[in-house]
């Protein structure tokens, strides 16, 4: 193994240990907390991250890199009908952060706004593959002839308030439950059924 990958695997680890530490104790998690919990230094973190918000914002590229990665291979999964690959593709969440609670994303947006925002212009991003299946749905009459832009709207705004208003919390509903709910009112709203 090369000393930049070594380097990569490093860092992999700090970010998930990062975001452990966040699901437990939101943003009042230490560096010296993830050093604990993965057993190294201090020192050590502080050579691959800056700060934490350094940290943030490579957490917010791998989940949203690891996020696409899944989706790709929904798109790419012949084992599943169209109409299956748009439901998992609006809901997709790697296996590893579905222990995450998204629900907490909303405590970054008065301490670190930009790290927020990075996270909304990410779910705001990169449609064009969804979009492209959509169509096809169309076309092939497993969807009704929806407005692509205005489903493409609710879904982003859906998820945005997900992650940045408490009534999920308030009201006990787990981040994946509304994932689930939205799609099934969404899909349902649209799914040709003659």
């Amino acid at each position: 193994m090369d000393k930049k990958q070594i380097q990569m695997e490093k860092k992999i680890l700090i970010i998930d240990a990062a975001l452990e530490e966040f699901n437990e104790k939101g943003l009042k998690f230490t560096m010296d907390d993830i050093a604990k919990r993965i057993g190294i230094s201090k020192k050590t973190i502080y050579k691959v991250f800056t700060d934490k918000e350094t940290l943030f914002n490579e957490a917010v590229d791998r989940c949203y890199s690891l996020i696409k990665e899944c989706e790709h291979e929904i798109l790419t999964d012949d084992s599943l009908d169209d109409l299956e690959k748009l439901k998992r593709v609006l809901i997709v969440l790697p296996d590893r952060f579905k222990t995450i609670d998204w629900r907490r994303i909303s405590s970054l947006m008065n301490v670190y706004p930009e790290i927020f925002n990075r996270i909304i212009n990410r779910i705001d991003s990169d449609w064009e593959p969804t979009l492209n299946l959509i169509e096809k749905l169309i076309e092939d009459g497993r969807i009704r002839n929806i407005s692509i832009p205005i489903f493409r709207l609710m879904t982003e705004a859906s998820i945005k308030a997900f992650i940045s208003n408490p009534l999920l919390i308030a009201s006990n509903i787990s981040y994946e439950q509304a994932l689930d709910d939205m799609v099934d009112i969404l899909i349902s709203g649209i799914e040709n059924k003659e």
